[in-house]
């Protein structure tokens, strides 16, 4: 049986697409093009209450629950899975770090400007000798005094060149392993950070990524976030959280790559025929319709059960692992019916080919999935 979404989410859902159909799509192929953030699109999705989606309504934000939050990044992937990571990671790394660990302080501080898109959110953990092996993360932040001074580099941070707030991950005990890293809070303009290397990706080139770099960047000693030395377990679990909106992002990309594929082979024909006639298109058809749909079975599971309070963190894996890696086949998929002309930006599914593989690196890899799911299963 298929979920049945509330009204609610329902209408969640086509608000989003009806927006991303208007206001994304026909612009995503130029953004994708020029490799930039679209800013002038950021007060649009603050309108719809998108930037504040992980954000209690007391902190000015849309306070959904996490089948909503699921159902509003799968359609604006649909539109460019640029814009949906760039919507994502906001909500579900830093907004969601703070809204997890932070003071009363920090979250009246912070969240309210996250929520109108004021501030663009970033969350920074990989380093260039820390991908996947998080806890051997280099940047360091030492007292001085009652405050704090960072130092280090961080690769690959979504926002990196225009989020107003930064989370940093950052060793504070280099004798306590994982036990001693620490999150910090860190505003756009602290003197000691700045702005590094901006990355040309394969895909999702709408979304910002960057090398963020922290050279004597001074702290005060309130930017900690969450206690001295549980950084890396609260990484954790904000990373559990995120990789349901990567399992959406995905489901909404190989929903597009289905849609345009079913359109292009009503369409194109050959032999006298359309080649929807031809029983090798049906089955890349039937085959990318079944996979997508078992998909969404895994992603609102896992979100259901954030939302219920429930441990979800072996749901999210296998929601993330096989949305990410159904999306991937049918993307290639979609290329194969589209032939020569999946080769050609002219068409959707070029597109969606390279956007798509960011989900199964992105919030861990498909490699620590299947570690964590077999974790899980022997436990």
């Amino acid at each position: 049986m298929r979920i049945e979404y509330t009204e609610e989410q329902r209408l969640i859902h086509e608000t989003t697409r009806g927006f991303a159909a208007r206001e994304i799509r026909p612009h995503a192929r130029g953004w994708d093009a020029a490799g930039v953030f679209p800013t002038a699109l950021v007060p649009r999705l603050a309108a719809l209450g998108l930037w504040g989606m992980t954000i209690p309504q007391e902190y000015g934000g849309s306070g959904l629950d996490m089948v909503g939050i699921a159902l509003a990044i799968e359609a604006l992937a649909w539109g460019d899975g640029g814009v949906a990571l760039a919507v994502a990671s906001h909500n579900s790394l830093c907004a969601g770090h703070i809204v997890l660990r932070g003071t009363e302080a920090q979250k009246r501080a912070y969240l309210p400007r996250l929520a109108s898109g004021a501030s663009l959110g970033a969350w920074a953990l990989t380093e260039p000798g820390s991908g996947s092996d998080a806890g051997a993360l280099a940047t360091r932040a030492g007292r001085r005094r009652k405050r704090w001074v960072l130092n280090g580099t961080k690769v690959f941070v979504t926002q990196g060149s225009v989020a107003g707030v930064y989370v940093f991950m950052a060793r504070t005990d280099p004798g306590a392993g994982h036990g001693g890293i620490s999150a910090f809070i860190v505003e756009q303009g602290t003197p000691g950070l700045r702005v590094g290397k901006h990355e040309d990706k394969l895909g999702v080139r709408s979304s910002d990524t960057a090398e963020v770099i922290l050279e004597d960047c001074e702290v005060s000693g309130d930017q900690m976030l969450g206690a001295p030395g549980e950084g890396y377990r609260d990484a954790l679990r904000v990373l559990e959280g995120g990789r349901i909106g990567i399992g959406a992002m995905a489901l909404g990309l190989g929903r597009a790559a289905l849609e345009a594929s079913v359109a292009y082979a009503r369409e194109r024909r050959a032999f006298g025929q359309p080649i929807a006639e031809f029983q090798a298109i049906q089955w890349m058809l039937a085959d990318m319709a079944t996979e997508l749909d078992a998909a969404e079975l895994l992603v609102m599971e896992a979100a259901a059960r954030a939302a219920a309070g429930l441990s979800y963190l072996l749901q999210g894996s296998m929601a993330k692992l096989y949305a990410s890696e159904a999306a991937s086949r049918a993307a290639a998929r979609a290329v194969q019916v589209h032939g020569g002309y999946g080769l050609v930006k002219d068409y959707v599914v070029e597109r969606i080919y390279r956007d798509v593989k960011l989900c199964e690196i992105g919030e861990g890899t498909s490699e620590v999935q299947r570690m964590l799911i077999a974790r899980e299963v022997l436990r």
